[in-house]
C-alpha cells in the first residue's frame, strides 16, 4: 500500500512539473492603414499593457499578444487624424485582422 501511495505521488508531481513548463499560447493583431504614408506607428492597449509596432508599406502586425480585449490606436502624421478601434478581441493561437483603417484629414 505504501508503494502505491508513492507511485501516485510521483505521478502527481510529474504532472504538476510538466504543467509548470507549458508555454503560454498567444495570438496577434494585424491590419492595414490607408493611405499607407499617413501613419508610422500603431499601439495596442489592454489595461496597463501597451504594445507598439511600426507601419510598413501600410501594414502592421502585433505578434505574441496575450489573449484579451485591446484598443488599437493608429498614430497619424499631420494632416491626418489619429484613429482608435475599441474592443479588438485576441484569442489564443489566432490573429485578429482589424481590416483596413482609413485615416481622415
Amino acid at each position: 500500500m505504501k508503494k502505491l501511495g508513492l507511485n501516485i505521488l510521483g505521478i502527481v508531481l510529474l504532472s504538476v512539473g510538466l504543467l509548470a513548463f507549458t508555454k503560454a499560447r498567444t495570438g496577434g493583431i494585424q491590419g492595414k492603414v490607408n493611405p499607407a504614408e499617413a501613419a508610422v506607428q500603431v499601439l495596442a492597449v489592454s489595461g496597463k499593457d501597451t504594445l507598439t509596432t511600426m507601419v510598413n508599406g501600410g501594414s502592421f502586425v502585433f505578434s505574441n499578444v496575450k489573449a484579451g480585449t485591446y484598443s488599437v490606436m493608429v498614430k497619424a502624421v499631420v494632416p491626418y487624424k489619429d484613429v482608435i478601434i475599441s474592443n479588438v478581441a485576441v484569442v489564443d493561437s489566432a490573429t485578429t485582422d482589424v481590416g483596413v483603417i482609413r485615416l481622415l484629414q
